[in-house]
């Protein structure tokens, strides 16, 4: 039995790193190393994000909320030191809107073919998005 959690630090965390590395680098001109070190990440992650090669589970460019979110903390992180806190907060909002839309459910169905995502509905439901 998997929770959706995993299937975000697994599927959903490395394809919103790869949209915020991107961004980083083609917006605001940071160097791969620059990026890496806002995120948290190596450099050779940072390559492999620009690359399309790693954080590629599900497309979440074109949804208009989740980019507007990226969007929001790459600029956060642009700007300077952003607290461990507030870093985890922005990245719990962008997973809890991914969640609440159901974005995650077919993903979760992939990674444990026992979640019978067509009763589940905890994710959409308001009160289990209250992770933090």
């Amino acid at each position: 039995m998997s929770v959706p959690c995993e299937v975000a630090v697994k599927c959903v965390l490395p394809v919103v790193r790869a949209m915020i590395a991107r961004e980083l680098m083609y917006t605001y001109g940071l160097r791969q190393v620059e990026a890496a070190k806002l995120l948290g990440v190596s450099q050779p992650a940072i390559s492999l994000y620009s690359r399309n090669i790693r954080g590629k589970a599900i497309d979440l460019e074109n949804d208009g909320e989740i980019r507007l979110l990226v969007t929001d903390m790459t600029k956060s992180l642009a700007k300077g030191p952003v607290s461990h806190r507030d870093l985890i907060l922005m990245y719990c909002g962008i997973c809890k809107a991914i969640r609440a839309k159901g974005l995650l459910c077919k993903l979760h169905k992939a990674f444990d073919p026992s979640v019978e995502i067509e009763k589940c509905e905890l994710c959409v439901a308001g009160e289990s998005v209250e992770c933090v």
